[in-house]
């Protein structure tokens, strides 16, 4: 016998003495190749050594060190059998770790995965790896459970003698609950951490294959899981248990985790935004009915909380939040009323002993269950519950109070305020003749949020407190809320508002004419102040959720004419001192007023003018407007260097330039004329170039342009004086940048910021020029002259994002052929680029009938020729440089290199989609423009690895939109690509129509569909007899599908599996180009088809067979218009049929193809 041979026998017998379980089919010659294979790594104690490192070690570069050669260590071959030793043997922690985590990445690997029986084998192993030592380090025990989680959720699917061999989760741990504390936690863990992962999609397997997973769990084990849970619950929660005791205190903390996973489950595949899931109903199903008509389940978790620490409050509340949110077609209205009774009664207690509400943590889900309560309820069904009146009172004393505490749990108050937001917005249609009670709360929790504020602003002063005012997201949020609350009861909302006002206001005063103020009290009044207009504004705003009064239209008239003279005052001040955060509400408010006041679609004898008449002597809109463009004037003036209030007013301006009636009142007003005819650094300081800014704060001088040129253009027509008088400034800053090109020295950086800043002013005149006769001026005024300009700094600066994003994003503007709205200065879409891909087609088809697009040229001009060559020249210099960057991090990678590359997808999509350009010339006169551009496409596309395409939403949508332009018109160049490149486009176009998005995903069915049609009429030529053969790239495209099959065939199976399985929202565009793959691939689609038929029920086969019949009835084997209807209508039938066939069953579709 060998040494080794010998070696490996001892160690048998130490296995033996430790009555370690080792597979059943590890024999004697494997053990000893796996000792060897260790041996080979030099030693066990050197492994141990390296996970000590990676994990203890301080020093970056030795855990550094160690992380290498523990890389190298999972790639290699005998990893598998390395880890299994690693776990007998180990005697750190930090090893067993590692193997536990190895064979996690081995199993989740989607290339070459581990056969069915050796993940079998895993599975046990791990199970009986836990059950003899059940006092694993935490870490150790959560990274196996988490590894048999993987196993169990990707191999639901796999059979061995027609048995579903990962399914009998419940089995394997019943031993485990069975057994001691420590035991019946991890077999609980086991169930929660295994709910959890089946319940979150990863993005290395397909969504659909998740989706089918996360259903079939949910009807086989889930609700036998919930049942166990509650069950063991109900048994802790009858004895005494002794919390003291580290592991009843731990099987506890683990039994709440696995119900609140339970009921957190994504039940219908909507994969809800959590950071909304104050608006989330839980979909339980329909067979889960039992378990909350049962009163006890309720009264369970209200019991726990009223029983147990505080510390574990939090999940019981998590849980009761779930409870409450229960869908509510699950009952019927007499059983919606009983379970909506027990629910009050339990928050009734809560409320009536608090004492554990003092916790943050169980104070924030108590919020949260509070809200839950009107999301999910009717205000006509909580005033039928018995102890209405109560309840009301104890939650409105319960709001009141934590609104005075503003300083404890601020993220919570959200909750709180979406209550009674709800509550207030219900009550004009509450139809139930028990009283609602909110005429008398309501007001209370308006006048405790509007006090409670103004109170905090000392303290904060004071104490040097980080003051909510800064979180302008945080305060816009709660307005938005208290804007529906303070509307009802508005008389005594809006007689606070006044009295409050008016002692802040003339105490501010005061303050303000006494030589001795203090600094602190000016700026307490000034905080104060501050509150009450962002309050203002939004009860003004409010207007619109209610059918507001003549009364009603007098008070916002008395707190407005506040506000102006307010403004007033501080406004005078402004060359001494100014107050930014006053100004921000105070721009906040006028906000609030335009959108209510101001437009076509205000009555203009609303009492509200009259206030002001009577008042400020402003009689009519037009008067209104000039103070509206005095005060952006003023902050233009004295605030250009605070990007914030620069960029609020220049929104401001924006916005009051869109309104049809408005802006033609505004530019009879002689401040808006001072503004078209003075817009020069010289009145307006933010237009300067300041050395000390970075070039990215020059973005809203886009904002500025935009609105001043929808001003110039109501009265321009074909004036041209007009137009280059306007244009003057920036003539004379392009002469500048012109001649600082001409020499060999300049300042480069004082380039860089002309330039920037005068094409971020020519992008937004360009957005706003949407008409024909004031874009070729702008067209006229740019080229020749100064279009060589921009190409040069593209070559200098194309490495700096910061210069080439403006110049790109002019370019791209300058080639969008926007179409104007009509009866307004906007274009369509509302002054928005149209980037939704379903309507591209049609978008592009509209625009060639439409006669108002604003890039139509001449027939005799050459000028949409030559915009493109400028637009290739453009596209070639920045994509041949941006090439040469070379490795880019990967935190980086978006701003230096990708964002570009969008851009310019963005740039030649809207140029070849223009149809002011006929392509066709290009090559009939050997013009290399659009060869040049469309290489240069496929260049940059192919340094981009498929997953940025899905991970950047903007690169997304500007390379699907593009892709579907040119799979239109242009599939005689995709046809002559290469065919790496072809297969990598059909790889995108395949994983885009998994993607979230549902525009990335209808654009890719576009693109397909083209691609099909493409390939159906050139195989149908191909088969004719005709005297013209086919082209050279229509023969080599048919080739390469014809050695490449599965690529296509994968799409059918994608296309199917998201009709049949998912919930396809793009059904229509989904169809279209089913039929041709269908056409192409017709022995594929039946062996699909037999596949799907035989994994149903045996009673269900027949139907499923009868719906893929009538889904090719009356079907021809052509790809005319009327063939396609006639399909897009079969399938609606058939997805219909399909899943009311499969109701009720548990059963999966067993093939490789529809799960891959």
């Amino acid at each position: 016998m060998s040494k080794w041979h010998l070696i490996a026998v001892s160690w048998l017998e130490s296995v033996a003495a430790k009555s370690l379980i080792l597979p059943a089919h590890l024999s004697l010659y494997a053990v000893i190749l796996l000792f060897l294979g260790l041996y080979r790594y030099k030693s066990l104690a050197q492994l141990e050594n390296l996970c000590k490192q990676l994990y203890e070690t301080t020093d970056t570069a030795t855990r550094l060190q160690a992380e290498k050669a523990l890389v190298e260590f999972t790639n290699s071959p005998d990893c598998l059998s390395k880890c299994q030793l690693l776990l007998e043997r180990g005697s750190s922690s930090y090893s067993q770790l590692l193997a536990a985590t190895c064979l996690t990445k081995l199993v989740s690997r989607t290339n070459n995965p581990l056969p069915l029986e050796q993940r079998i084998d895993i599975r046990n192993y791990v199970l009986n790896y836990l059950a003899t030592r059940p006092k694993l380090a935490t870490f150790v025990t959560q990274a196996l459970i988490q590894l048999y989680a993987r196993i169990t959720k990707l191999g639901w699917f796999d059979c061995q003698k027609d048995e579903y061999v990962f399914r009998n989760v419940i089995t394997d741990v019943t031993r485990f609950l069975q057994d001691s504390v420590e035991h019946c936690i991890i077999g609980v863990t086991i169930l929660s951490q295994l709910t959890n992962e089946i319940n979150q999609a990863d993005t290395t397997h397909p969504l659909t294959k998740h989706r089918k997973i996360a259903s079939s769990f949910r009807d086989s084990s889930l609700f036998d899981i919930f049942t166990l849970s509650c069950n063991l619950l109900k048994q802790a929660s009858g004895k005494n248990l002794n919390l003291n005791d580290e592991s009843q205190h731990g099987l506890l903390m683990q039994l709440l985790k696995l119900t609140h996973n339970c009921l957190n489950f994504d039940f219908i595949g909507t994969s809800t935004d959590e950071s909304s899931d104050d608006l989330c109903t839980v979909q339980i199903p329909t067979s889960w009915r039992s378990a909350f008509l049962d009163s006890s389940t309720l009264q369970l978790f209200f019991d726990l909380y009223h029983s147990i620490p505080p510390s574990f409050s939090p999940l019981v509340l998590s849980c009761l939040v779930q409870i409450a949110s229960v869908r509510r077609s699950l009952f019927n209205n007499a059983e919606r009323a009983k379970f909506l009774s027990h629910l009050v009664d339990g928050v009734k207690r809560i409320l009536e002993n608090p004492q554990s509400l003092s916790d943050p943590n169980n104070y924030h889900e108590f919020c949260r269950l509070l809200a839950r309560l009107k999301s999910n309820y009717q205000l006509g069904e909580l005033v039928k519950v018995e102890n209405y009146p109560e309840v009301i009172r104890l939650i409105a004393n319960f709001t009141v109070t934590s609104l005075q505490h503003w300083e404890f749990a601020p993220n919570s108050v959200h909750y709180l305020l979406s209550l009674w937001q709800r509550l207030a917005a219900s009550v004009p249609y509450v139809k139930a003749t028990e009283p609602h009670m909110l005429e008398t709360y309501t007001p209370e929790v308006t006048k405790a949020y509007i006090t409670s504020r103004l109170e905090s602003v000392h303290i904060i002063l004071r104490d040097g407190l980080e003051d909510p005012l800064d979180d302008t997201g945080l305060v816009q949020q709660q307005l938005d809320q208290l804007s529906t609350i303070g509307r009802c009861e508005y008389e005594k909302t809006c007689a606070l508002l006044v009295q409050l006002f008016d002692q802040s206001a003339q105490s501010y005063q005061e303050l303000l004419q006494s030589a001795t103020a203090s600094p602190m009290d000016v700026a307490v009044q000034e905080g104060r102040l501050t509150w009450l207009v962002y309050i203002i504004g939004a009860v003004i705003g409010g207007r619109v959720s209610f059918a507001s009064t003549d009364e009603q239209d007098a008070m916002d008239g008395e707190l407005v004419c506040r506000v102006l003279q307010l403004m007033n005052l501080t406004d005078s001040r402004l060359a001494q001192a100014g107050n930014e955060k006053l100004e921000l509400a105070m721009l906040s408010f006028f906000e609030q007023f335009r959108k209510i006041y101001i437009g076509d679609q205000v009555q203009k004898s609303s009492k509200l003018y009259r206030r002001l008449s009577e008042v400020l002597g402003l009689n009519d809109e037009t008067m209104v407007l000039s103070v509206f463009i005095g005060k952006i004037i003023t902050n233009l003036k004295y605030w250009g260097r605070c990007e914030p209030i620069t960029s609020k007013t220049l929104q401001l301006l924006n916005d009051l330039s869109i309104g049809y009636s408005s802006v033609r009142k505004l530019v009879k007003l002689s401040a808006v004329q001072f503004m078209l005819n003075n817009h020069t650094s010289e009145h307006f300081s933010f237009l300067g170039i300041n050395n000390q800014s970075n070039l990215t704060d020059m973005r809203c001088r886009t904002t500025f342009y935009t609105a001043l040129g929808r001003l110039l253009m109501v009265d321009l027509g074909e004036d041209e004086d007009q137009y280059e008088q306007f244009m003057l400034p920036l003539t004379a800053a392009f002469e500048t940048v012109a001649q600082m090109f001409s020499t060999n020295t300049f300042n480069e950086q004082e380039a860089k910021r002309t330039l920037v800043g005068l094409v971020r002013d020519l992008r937004g005149i360009a957005f706003a020029f949407n008409a024909k006769t004031s874009f070729m001026m702008l067209f006229e005024w740019i080229y020749p002259s100064y279009m060589p300009i921009l190409q040069r700094a593209i070559e200098l600066w194309y490495h700096d994002p910061a210069c080439t994003t403006p110049v790109l994003k002019l370019m791209a503007e300058l080639v969008h052929n926007r179409v104007p709205r009509k009866g307004g200065t906007g274009i369509v879409s509302a002054g928005k680029k149209i980037t939704n891909i379903s309507h591209v087609s049609q978008f592009s088809q509209t625009k060639r009938q439409d006669q108002s697009q604003r890039l139509q040229f001449d027939v005799s001009s050459p000028n949409g020729i030559l915009l493109f060559r400028e637009t290739s020249k453009m596209i070639t210099t920045y994509g041949n440089r941006i090439l040469t960057l070379g490795e880019v991090p990967k935190d980086q990678v978006y701003a230096l290199k990708l964002k570009g590359i969008s851009i310019c997808f963005s740039m030649l999509k809207a140029a070849l989609s223009g149809s002011y350009v006929n392509f066709g010339v290009f090559r009939l006169y050997g013009d290399d423009a659009l060869d040049n551009a469309l290489q240069t496409f496929i260049k940059l596309l192919l340094s981009i690895p498929h997953s940025d395409l899905l991970d950047y939403p903007k690169l997304s949508q500007s390379y699907y939109s593009l892709l579907e332009v040119l799979t239109q018109d242009h599939m005689n160049f995709i046809a002559s690509l290469e065919p790496h490149v072809i297969m990598y486009i059909l790889s995108s176009i395949s994983e885009g129509l998994t993607a979230l998005d549902t525009m990335v995903c209808t654009g890719c069915c576009s693109c397909l569909d083209h691609i099909v049609t493409y390939l159906f009429k050139q195989l149908s030529r191909s088969t004719k007899k005709r005297t013209t053969p086919l082209t050279q790239e229509s023969d080599r495209f048919l080739h390469i599908m014809q050695q490449h099959p599965e690529m296509i065939q994968q799409m059918l199976s994608t296309v199917l599996n998201i009709i049949i399985f998912e919930d396809c929202r793009n059904q229509w565009s989904m169809s279209r180009p089913l039929l041709g793959l269908i056409l192409l691939n017709e022995k594929y689609f039946s062996d699909l088809r037999n596949s799907i038929v035989n994994s149903q029920p045996p009673e269900k086969q027949q139907a499923m067979h009868l719906c893929f019949e009538n889904l090719m009835e009356g079907i021809e084997r052509n790809l005319l218009t009327k063939n396609r209807d006639r399909f897009t209508q079969n399938l609606s039938a058939f997805r219909r049929e399909v899943n009311d066939s499969m109701k009720n069953s548990t059963y999966g579709v067993n093939s490789n193809d529809m799960m891959s």
